[in-house]
């Protein structure tokens, strides 16, 4: 058992916010107030730490019910602005994922595809307040005997609209070239031959789970910022893997932990939730996403005062070795160097750049911060932790 000289509580400091006492930081203001003044002392000055990332996030989408028709149905089939969305749910429930694309589009039948629309831009739309098409299909029973249906709809006409997001905010990810002599479309952009540029997907320092390496405030029922609103975390996300390498600061080199989210779709902005087409791959969603790190000791504020350089992110060949399933690293890198603009790797300067917006995510952890100032937004404390590093 850790001896911490500083100790709070989730209930103290959402009692200091709402007394309008709390000290908030952003992530990017925390490294300074840890080099200035120590852990424990910054531990003492510092309430929360807000946090924030905006990137594309495949693993997302929307759970809608658009209520009862007259004469019922039971939509096994369901299209939003001719998107197909997943109606094996109940009568007029449905899922539209971000990852899905419009009916008839080409594809990469015309190389590369440029994927117009999907799943994303139908959430983007809804979101915005725009009028969608809704299509539905169904067999015919004797409790719902409609076959088709069709109306036009917007987002508050639907009787519930929840933003459900399997996998978002990635904890580090893979940095991506391509070793091959041909130009390459993937999830993580236009890759040029010969290694000729890296593309990589976080915000860094200011990325909620660099914050929390190791999970000690975050699990089921931390209250975040989700898509322009206030949203929770529902329970690890897809592919959680806190067993990977770390370095001494406890942060994982390789893809480790994530989140599933959770909010009220009908609360959220066309801001923080935008469709995204990605030339020759598919269409996604941008999400914005920032959690507050309670301070709860010490030990909190020398994770939240995590800097670029000391995060680490293996670099792999997208062109060969990642579509066969091989993961082996061509070479380690930091996001110092990646927002840098250039990376070396076997003595050879490679221009870097993001699928992420620093800038978007910097924006959030200040709207955050300033949500927690004005007490408008609470600490939830988590029911159960993400699974963390096994000991």
């Amino acid at each position: 058992m850790k001896k911490y000289k500083v100790i709070k509580t989730y209930q103290e400091i959402n009692d200091k916010i709402r007394q309008g006492k709390a000290v908030v930081v952003t992530a990017e203001e925390m490294i300074d107030v840890v080099e200035r003044h120590g852990d424990v002392e910054a531990a003492r000055r510092v309430d929360v730490v807000t946090t924030g990332t905006f990137s594309p996030m495949c693993s997302s989408g929307a759970f809608l019910n658009f209520g009862h028709t007259s004469p019922k149905i039971r939509a096994s089939k369901v299209w939003l602005n001719d998107v197909p969305a997943y109606g094996g749910i109940a009568a007029v429930d449905c899922y539209i994922g971000a990852g899905e694309v419009v009916e008839g589009d080409p594809l990469n039948s015309v190389y590369p595809g440029e994927f117009n629309y999907g799943g994303g831009h139908v959430i983007q739309d809804l979101v915005a307040g725009n009028v969608i098409r809704l299509r539905a299909e169904g067999y015919g029973t004797d409790c719902y005997p409609a076959r088709k249906y069709e109306r036009t709809i917007t987002l508050q006409d639907f009787r519930d609209a929840t933003l459900f997001n399997p996998r978002n905010a990635y904890q580090n990810y893979n940095c991506a070239v391509n070793a091959s002599d041909r130009i390459i479309y993937t999830y993580m952009g236009m890759l040029r031959p010969r290694m000729a540029n890296v593309a990589y997907a976080t915000a860094g320092q200011l990325s909620p789970l660099f914050n929390d390496p190791c999970y000690r405030t975050i699990g089921i029922g931390t209250r975040i910022f989700l898509g322009g609103a206030q949203g929770f975390v529902a329970w690890p996300g897809t592919q959680h893997n806190p067993n990977v390498p770390r370095g001494k600061n406890g942060v994982p080199k390789e893809g480790a932990g994530a989140i599933a989210t959770i909010g009220n779709l009908k609360e959220m902005s066309p801001e923080w939730l935008v469709g995204a087409s990605i030339l020759g791959y598919g269409v996604s969603l941008y999400v914005g996403i920032g959690i507050p790190i309670p301070i709860l000791n010490e030990e909190m504020a020398r994770y939240t005062a995590v800097k670029d350089e000391d995060i680490f992110a293996q670099i792999y060949d997208y062109g060969m070795d990642y579509p066969k399933g091989v993961s082996k690293s061509l070479g380690e890198t930091n996001y110092k160097e990646l927002r840098s603009g250039t990376v070396v790797l076997n003595g050879k300067e490679i221009p870097a750049a993001p699928l992420s917006s620093y800038l978007k995510a910097l924006e959030i952890a200040a709207i955050l911060k300033e949500w927690i100032e004005r007490g408008d937004f609470l600490l939830g404390e988590p029911q159960q932790l993400l699974p963390s590093v096994s000991e």
